[in-house]
C-alpha cells in the first residue's frame, strides 16, 4: 500500500532497503541488501502522543541507518504501524496508538523524506517477513499472527500482503471468540467497543486477567507459565484454557481460508510446546474434522515486524 506523495519513486532495485516497526513504545529501523542480509539496526523511543514529533524521530531515524550504506533518498521504505491505512482516504485508523488514527502518515512521512513510503498493519509486516525468508517461505498462503500485548493476523499470498477493500483483512484479534461457552459468554469487554473479542482471550494479558477470574491471583503470563511447568494445578489449567481458546480461533481460520502454514509470533507464542500443542488440537476444530496445517514460530522472532515493513517494496519497486 503506497502513500501518496509527489517524488519519485526509489530506483530500481536500490542498494538497500529500509524497514521501520512504530511501536507505541518504541521505533526500531533496519537496513537490508536486496537479499535480506541486516546491515543495520537502531531502537529510539517512541515520542508518544505527539505525532508531529513521531514523524521527525522516524525521518532523523531514516537518515541515521541510511547514511552509510545508499545514497540520499536512494533506499526503499517501509513502515509498519499498529493500525491500519484507510485505502479510501490514506488516514491512519483502528490504531491503539491512537495519535496516529485520522492522520495520513504515510503522504506526511513521503513528504519529509523526499520518496514514496509504504505503510502496513504490524502483523500484515509479520506475514509478509515469514513469508519472504521465514517460517513460511516455503509455503504460498501464509497466515501469521501476534500474540502479544494485543492479537493481530495478517496474510500473505505468493510473497504479498493482502489487505482488501478497507484494508480489514485479518483483524482476526477483534473477532468474537468461536463457540464461547456458557461460563465464557458474553466474554470481556474489549477496547473496539465489543465483548468476547479473540484479543480479550489469547492475548498476554488477556491470559492473566482469565486467571485471576478463575481465582488464581494476579500473575503476569510469564508467571503462570513458569508455575504451570513447576506443577501448579491453577496455572496449567490456565494455560488448557488459553489452548482451546486458540484452537477455536485458529480452526475458524482453516475452515474460511486453509492456509498452507500458520506462523506464530510475539510473547505468547514463546509458551512452551505451544505450536505443537495446537497442532494437536486443530483438526477437531474445523470443519469435517481434517486439518494438518503446519504451525510454527516465526523465524525471526521479535525482528519480524521490521524485516517486513523493508519487504514491503518488491524488488522492482513497482
Amino acid at each position: 500500500m503506497s502513500g501518496g506523495a509527489s517524488a519519485a519513486a526509489p530506483s530500481a532495485d536500490p542498494p538497500v532497503r529500509i524497514g521501520i516497526d512504530f511501536g507505541g513504545t518504541k521505533i526500531e529501523g533496519i537496513v537490508l541488501t536486496p537479499d535480506g542480509v541486516e546491515l543495520a539496526r537502531e531502537r529510539i523511543a517512541t515520542p508518544r502522543g505527539d505525532y508531529v514529533r513521531c514523524l521527525q524521530a522516524v525521518a532523523a531515524l531514516v537518515g541515521r541507518i541510511e547514511h552509510p550504506f545508499a545514497n540520499a533518498g536512494s533506499a526503499s521504505i517501509g513502515v509498519g504501524i499498529p493500525g491500519t491505512p484507510s485505502p479510501r482516504s490514506g488516514l491512519i485508523k483502528n490504531a491503539n496508538s491512537t495519535w496516529l488514527n485520522g492522520r495520513p502518515m504515510a503522504a506526511d512521512l513521503s513528504a519529509l523524506l523526499g520518496r514514496p513510503v509504504r505503510l502496513a498493519n504490524d502483523a500484515n509486516c509479520l506475514a509478509i517477513s515469514e513469508a519472504t525468508d521465514g517460517a513460511g517461505a516455503d509455503a504460498r498462503t501464509v497466515f501469521a499472527v501476534i500474540l502479544g500485548t494485543g492479537v493481530g493476523a495478517g496474510i500473505a499470498v505468493d510473497r504479498q500482503v493482502v489487505t482488501g477493500r478497507t484494508g480489514l483483512v485479518c483483524e482476526w484479534g477483534h473477532m468474537p471468540l468461536p463457540w464461547m461457552t456458557a461460563d465464557e459468554h458474553p466474554g470481556p469487554p474489549c477496547y473496539c467497543g465489543r465483548r468476547g473479542c479473540v484479543e480479550t482471550w489469547c492475548s498476554g494479558p488477556g491470559v492473566a486477567a482469565d486467571h485471576a477470574r478463575a481465582g488464581g491471583g494476579e500473575l503476569t503470563l510469564k508467571a503462570i507459565s513458569e508455575s504451570a511447568v513447576a506443577g501448579d494445578a491453577a496455572c496449567q489449567a490456565t494455560l488448557a484454557r488459553l489452548y482451546d481458546r486458540l484452537a477455536r480461533g485458529l480452526g475458524t481460520i482453516v475452515s474460511l481460508i486453509d492456509p498452507d502454514v500458520i506462523v506464530l509470533g510475539g510473547g505468547v507464542s514463546n509458551l512452551p510446546g505451544l505450536p505443537e500443542i495446537l497442532a494437536e488440537r486443530l483438526a477437531a476444530q474445523v470443519f469435517g474434522g481434517e486439518a494438518d496445517t503446519p504451525i510454527r514460530r516465526a523465524r525471526h522472532g521479535d525482528s519480524s515486524g521490521v524485516r517486513g515493513a523493508a519487504w514491503l517494496w518488491p524488488a522492482s519497486n513497482a
